[in-house]
């Protein structure tokens, strides 16, 4: 998969606690975005969710949503936030453990000695057309400072996954977290 452009996003693989938890929030109705499960998602000054845009400080992941659509009578369960939705129960799922460690596919190679370095993601607003994000790391803004929003902890696991694959798939944690201060590099 490594050596293959095949973008998932980011999910969430461990835990220091052991449990991965998923928080409940709100979308505001008819927000002008998409949200695709496995997009990075900060906190709105309104308290709802909302995309994060690369560089931004943000909470965790997306984790698909459930609302019950203008003029329906039964709630609609989805991977994805279709823009401008007029809706109104909207349950949104996400993550927002500082500590979390993701497995993101990045957009070119990574090697052993990336780890510790830091990176914004890239393409996360795009889908699969399944309602899942294909967010990347984004290994043009790499920095060694607090500034970038995920820290590469390691490379992932996996058979078909070795440092330096074209694609790399790594392990991050959010070092521009929302409700943390800047996390910077080891």
């Amino acid at each position: 998969m490594s050596s293959t452009n095949a973008p998932f996003g980011l999910r969430a693989v461990y835990s220091p606690s052991g449990i991965i938890r998923e928080m409940q929030g709100t979308i505001l109705s008819t927000y002008a975005a998409d949200l695709y499960t496995g997009q990075p998602v900060k906190m709105g000054t309104d308290g709802t969710l909302q995309a994060a845009a690369a560089g931004d400080a943000f909470i965790g992941l997306f984790a698909g949503c459930q609302y019950l659509p203008s003029g329906a009578q039964r709630p609609v369960i989805s991977p994805s936030w279709p823009s401008g939705t007029t809706a109104t129960e909207i349950i949104a799922y996400y993550t927002m453990d500082p500590y979390l460690v993701y497995e993101i596919q990045a957009d070119g190679a990574v090697s052993q000695t990336n780890i510790g370095n830091q990176y914004n993601f890239s393409a996360a607003g795009s889908s699969n057309g399944l309602g899942y994000s294909i967010a990347t790391l984004g290994i043009g803004t790499v920095t060694t400072s607090g500034s970038a929003q995920m820290r590469v902890i390691g490379i992932a696991n996996g058979i078909d996954n070795a440092a330096g694959d074209a694609f790399t798939v790594v392990q991050v944690q959010i070092s521009k977290h929302q409700y943390v201060a800047t996390i910077n590099a080891f």
